[in-house]
């Protein structure tokens, strides 16, 4: 199993935005330290939700602060963001991260981001695919022009391309005879699609990409949206190979809190979420006005300490490992961050790597 944290930059009661940022920062670096496979980013606007508005640009920085982790996005919304503008970032990082990066995107919400941006809830409701397949041939293809319903322009070339990774040669000099410096960096940056219907797990198979599945869903759900992409995936013609190959790359998001006891962690996660989800989930304004069902904060949190590893050790490593049989799914991105301190957050990435990642070994 590959498990990675998934850091939201979350602005809990009685924090600054910088509080957040920061903590998300050294939640990375202790991830690194811990000997997890990844970290995962979101990004929102206009909410302390998630005070990361560009989850490429924090990406960026926090490459440039580790050497080994891989950085992935979760997700880049599409429905708010130019895709070749998008598309240029992820092959930047992909280059001179050497193959660490990775884009997850999303079809985002019809909140006022498109109003702000410009996108429209024209944007939201039809143009995700369009969008989705001009950033997927910005990544694989030397030009680009596009004719569509939302993105007309002359066929440009594509600068800097995925593929023009940095060749070293044996003496360290580079553009002499050699490999590319990381197995990836010679392709194009995975892309994954999050997925939360039937119809974007659907528009994700059928272009042979892995999905990014929520921490609302529990190991059933997901079982049910890994069959309907596996089914979907052969209908649309990819190889048994190729779809092994992409299904491999799933990723379940959930939380994580180590404790002494399952009581003792729950409690530290419903002390503290209810108040940030409130929050956060509150200040989501509709671009149209339209209603919204708005969980229970408590009650949502205390779903997700019952589907999610939130315990001693040996429970989370048991949770994360019926979530693989369930639904075939082996990567992981858990949030860490939920107590909202600093230093009970960085315990609990130490805990994760020291003393669930060897009983899942």
């Amino acid at each position: 199993m590959r498990v990675g944290a998934f850091v939201l930059a979350a602005q809990f009661p009685g924090q600054g935005q910088g509080e957040a940022l920061h903590r998300a920062v050294r939640s990375t670096e202790e991830a690194e330290r811990a000997g997890l496979d990844s970290v995962w980013l979101a990004e929102h606007h206009f909410v302390p939700y998630g005070v990361c508005p560009s989850a490429v640009t924090l990406a960026a920085l926090l490459l440039g602060r580790t050497r080994r982790i891989g950085v992935g996005t979760a997700v880049s919304v599409l429905s708010s963001t130019h895709p070749v503008a998008l598309g240029e970032q992820a092959a930047l990082l992909h280059l001179t991260a050497e193959g660490r990066f990775t884009l997850g995107v999303g079809r985002g919400g019809p909140w006022m981001d498109l109003e702000v941006f410009g996108g429209g809830l024209e944007a939201y409701e039809q143009g995700f695919p369009e969008a989705l397949d001009l950033l997927l041939r910005w990544l694989r293809e030397p030009s680009v022009g596009a004719a569509g319903e939302r993105y007309r322009f002359r066929e440009v070339p594509v600068v800097p391309r995925p593929g023009e990774a940095l060749r070293l040669g044996a003496d360290g000099v580079p553009g002499t005879a050699g490999v590319t410096n990381a197995p990836g960096a010679a392709q194009a940056p995975p892309v994954l699609v999050a997925c939360t219907s039937p119809g974007t797990v659907r528009l994700a198979a059928q272009r042979g990409l892995p999905m990014l599945l929520g921490m609302h869903c529990g190991d059933e759900e997901k079982a049910s949206m890994t069959g309907l992409w596996r089914r979907e995936a052969r209908a649309a013609g990819h190889s048994p190979e190729a779809v092994a190959e992409a299904a491999a790359c799933h990723v379940s998001v959930g939380v994580a809190q180590l404790g002494d006891t399952a009581a003792e962690a729950t409690e530290a996660l419903t002390k503290a979420m209810p108040g940030w989800l409130r929050e956060g989930l509150d200040a989501h304004r509709t671009v149209d006005g339209r209603a919204r069902t708005v969980r229970d904060p408590l009650e949502y949190t205390e779903m997700l300490c019952r589907l999610h590893p939130v315990g001693p050790a040996q429970l989370c490593a048991d949770r994360l490992a019926r979530t693989a049989e369930v639904t075939g799914i082996s990567r992981f991105a858990l949030l860490v961050e939920g107590t909202g301190d600093l230093a009970a957050t960085e315990a609990n990435v130490q805990r994760l790597g020291s003393d669930v990642l060897p009983l899942l070994s």
